[in-house]
């Protein structure tokens, strides 16, 4: 259902709760914090306002780079945060255009009591009436600046350019859109055939995608996919599925999934082959995740808490056969899954990501028998974390060679309507001589 047409909820408290989380966002919180705690605040909501305040926060974090232009050219001193991200939310709201003009100034102006900002109600009525007012010349002047017209922090922009002269603008095109719907099918508990037949009966428009994924032509809450709750299926970006397959298991192997939550991918090693899995977190409340996930699907592994760079700590002198290290990253590639972090990172984290990059695998390689193969993984599109910190660790590494990977020639898989952003790298371990 579209935000304009449920009547179950105010526009103006969607708007402010929408507001909250935008605020929290600038302030340095997850998006996906900042909506856990707005919501839960109003956990017997309807469901209409729910969607609602998420769908306000994705869209108005979506655009923020041209929004943010947009308020700046109406806005002569800064207001309250709060205030500021109400101006943000409801201008999206505008050019949605899914309420009329005067319903959602109307309501923004409601919502600014509904923030504990009732002195700005009549500010937020004069902002928001200039705006329409003046609309078209406040985009052109938006689109006119690379951070409008992109949507990206200018640094980031930047840096993509300079490593993909002829791809950049693609890429951060992909990053502003909306994620596609792609599941990976059970192979322990169904065939990709029967149900996508499944599917069809129920008028579930789809298609194949990979060797397990079923792409949903329109995305549906998870709770309405049929058979998720038995297990058939999970929720897992098509280019997220190379990761498994790539990193090519047997029954009997002994796997480590370090950094494995949310647990897609350890569930899909598990699904192609019966090997001694070990899925390995440093959170607690993330491996928590990785339990109930594999739960859902009737699968088992042994699910560690534990540092990836520090494995002497919870493996002892343990080797693997196959190691998935899924590192931590600047998450470049999936913004369109979570908009807040072109905004919440900072170019100088690059630098961070890549230094503890390179810890883990050091580290890991440790723990790969001779002859086994470590599959290096990121969702990032900037090559330092990738290409560059692959290149370096096989200067330093002798008894390491890279291996080819079918289907991902380069190791890089830049978003596009098919799939998020990512990068392989599999790595073989000379036998001992």
């Amino acid at each position: 259902m579209a935000i304009a047409d449920s009547p179950s909820f105010r526009l103006a408290t969607a708007l402010a709760m929408a507001s909250r989380v935008v605020a929290r966002v600038a302030g340095g919180a997850s998006l996906n914090a900042a909506l856990e705690r707005e919501l839960d605040t109003h956990r017997n909501a309807p469901a209409g306002l729910r969607g609602a305040v998420q769908d306000f926060s994705y869209a108005t974090l979506r655009d923020r780079g041209f929004v943010d232009r947009i308020a700046d050219g109406l806005v002569a001193r800064p207001p309250a945060v709060s205030v500021r991200a109400l101006l943000m939310v409801a201008i999206t709201a505008l050019r949605a255009g899914r309420r009329s003009a005067h319903t959602v100034v109307d309501q923004a102006v409601e919502a600014a009591a509904a923030l504990g900002e009732p002195a700005a109600k009549g500010f937020v009525n004069a902002v928001l009436r200039r705006f329409l007012r003046e609309r078209d010349a406040l985009e052109r002047a938006a689109e006119a600046t690379e951070e409008g017209r992109y949507r990206h922090p200018q640094w980031w922009i930047e840096r993509v350019r300079a490593a993909y002269p002829e791809q950049w603008a693609a890429i951060l095109a992909a990053g502003n859109g909306r994620p596609p719907l792609t599941l990976r099918v059970n192979r322990r508990r169904t065939t990709r055939a029967a149900y996508l037949a499944r599917l069809a009966a129920a008028r579930i428009d789809a298609r194949p995608i990979g060797a397990d994924g079923v792409r949903l032509a329109r995305p549906l809450p998870v709770a309405g996919i049929p058979g998720f709750l038995d297990g058939e299926v999970s929720v897992q970006d098509a280019g997220a599925q190379l990761a498994a397959h790539a990193l090519d298991v047997a029954d009997g192997m002994a796997v480590l999934d370090a950094c494995a939550a949310p647990g897609g991918k350890t569930a899909h090693i598990l699904e192609l082959a019966a090997v001694r899995l070990t899925a390995l977190d440093s959170d607690p409340a993330r491996a928590a995740r990785v339990r109930e996930n594999l739960a859902r699907l009737g699968l088992a592994a042994e699910v560690v808490v534990g540092d990836a760079a520090r494995p002497e700590a919870w493996c002892g002198e343990r080797r693997f056969h196959r190691i998935l290290v899924d590192a931590p990253c600047s998450a470049s590639g999936v913004v369109r899954r979570h908009p807040d972090v072109k905004w919440l990172r900072r170019e100088a984290d690059l630098a961070g990501f890549a230094a503890a990059q390179a810890s883990m695998l050091e580290a890991l390689w440790q723990r790969l028998a001779p002859g086994g193969k470590m599959l290096y993984a990121t969702c990032s599109v900037f090559p330092e974390e990738n290409a560059v910190q692959v290149e370096r660790f096989l200067s330093r590494r002798r008894d390491a060679r890279r291996l080819a990977i079918a289907g991902c020639a380069s190791g890089q898989l830049l978003p596009t309507d098919e799939h998020d952003g990512f990068f392989y790298a599999l790595l073989a371990k000379q036998p001992a001589a």
